[in-house]
């Protein structure tokens, strides 16, 4: 089979001495790359870097090899452009169209996935000017990562570092196994809870559960890749947030509710990715509740908490809106996730077995995807974000009127 042609676009920032590492990962893991740096990166990584380890020659202008056509060959050929760093001035020139020089060209003739990894200064990230531009190169179809927050150039410390090339080589590598489906998520609002809701019984307890949130935190991310808007309302997770994605807190299963449903207003979809508890104590002690000598401990009344799930599913927020819901099951998985599934009326059921050392703080998952049509859409072991394009898959296809699975 043919590798993979990969265009990586390299503009003139200091962070492009960590695109080296990002194509190092995509030569050694079979992708054909052909780098494309402005004049201005060759500064700061020099023409001789970039042929050795690509093994092809580099160019910066439209000049080189011109019998081959490069400024429309090279765009036109890609199966992927991605674009690390991308500045400012980059970022600029592509929403508007310029083409001056073979990069800029490249990106016009490409009818791949575009990726573009920004890298700047903070107050240069946030200027309206940029803001513009980024919301363009994605309404366009373009996946445009949010920079990482960290050290810059000099003591600047701020939002508008380079992510991480492992983390850019595993967007390419999505991106890539995507195809068209790239960004179909561009212009949708999706709203995800995760992690695992607290119920306090007095300030130092609570009724809790293993929910580490890496699944819900795993749609968001997934979500943001591919061009949605994303409000993840977290519960109880200590994952660091997920970039360009809107991130609300919430503690317990009455804020929870209520931060999903105000988010769902306006939402395409809503998946219910959180662990939230049933019940919740019904008195909250004010002080800490004491071990009394010589008995065994108090009884504690329990209230029910309200159905999140069955509510969002009665009451969609806006019409078409697609709602999936989380069942993690210890037993009887399929038949008790069917009938979770009928009793909570949403489109979508992930059904998985948990356990204490099962799913929970996993980086990987398995699960089934009941659907209200009746078909069932089994998800092998692998990443949870593997599940998680799964899911957003079945989504697409419900928001579009596509074949369902």
């Amino acid at each position: 089979m043919d590798k993979p042609k990969v265009v990586l676009g390299v503009s003139g920032g200091i962070a492009a001495y960590k695109a080296c590492e990002l194509l190092r990962r995509l030569t050694e893991s079979g992708h054909d790359v052909q780098v494309v740096p402005t004049e201005s990166a060759l500064h700061f990584v020099g023409e001789a870097t970039w042929a050795a380890l690509s093994g092809k020659p580099v160019a910066t202008g439209v000049w080189k090899s011109v019998q081959d056509v490069p400024h429309v060959r090279i765009g036109q050929q890609a199966d992927l452009v991605v674009v690390a760093p991308a500045t400012a001035d980059l970022l600029a020139r592509a929403a508007h169209g310029l083409a001056d020089d073979l990069l800029t060209n490249t990106l016009l003739t490409a009818r791949c996935p575009v990726v573009f990894a920004p890298a700047m200064h903070t107050e240069m990230w946030e200027h309206p000017a940029t803001r513009e531009n980024v919301a363009t190169l994605r309404r366009r179809g373009a996946t445009v990562v949010e920079p990482a927050v960290g050290r810059l150039t000099g003591v600047d410390t701020g939002r508008g570092r380079l992510p991480d090339p492992a983390r850019l080589f595993d967007v390419c590598r999505r991106v890539l196994a995507r195809g068209n489906r790239a960004t179909d998520l561009a212009g949708r609002h999706v709203v995800i809870s995760a992690g695992g809701t607290r119920e306090p019984l007095d300030p130092v307890r609570f009724l809790g559960n293993r929910s580490s949130g890496r699944q819900g935190y795993a749609l968001a991310t997934t979500a943001a890749a591919r061009g949605a808007r994303v409000t993840l309302v977290a519960a109880n997770s200590a994952l660091a947030d997920p970039e360009g994605v809107t991130v609300v807190r919430a503690g317990t299963a009455l804020e929870l509710r209520e931060a999903v449903l105000m988010a769902a207003a306006d939402a395409d979809a809503v998946v219910m990715a959180a662990a939230v508890a049933d019940f919740r104590p019904a008195v909250y002690a004010e002080g800490k509740i004491k071990k009394r000598e010589g008995s065994g401990p108090a009884p504690i009344e329990l209230v029910r908490n309200p159905d999140i799930l069955a509510e969002l599913s009665a009451e969609r927020g806006r019409e078409g809106q697609v709602v999936v819901g989380f069942a993690a099951e210890t037993d009887q998985v399929l038949a008790n996730g069917r009938a979770k599934l009928a009793r909570k009326g949403c489109d979508l059921l992930v059904v998985n077995e948990v356990g204490a050392e099962k799913t929970f703080g996993s980086t990987d998952n398995e699960a089934i995807v009941l659907a209200a049509d009746g078909t069932e859409v089994p998800v092998p072991h692998g990443p949870k974000e593997a599940l998680a394009d799964t899911v957003w898959d079945l989504v697409v296809d419900r928001l579009t009127g596509g074949t369902p699975g």
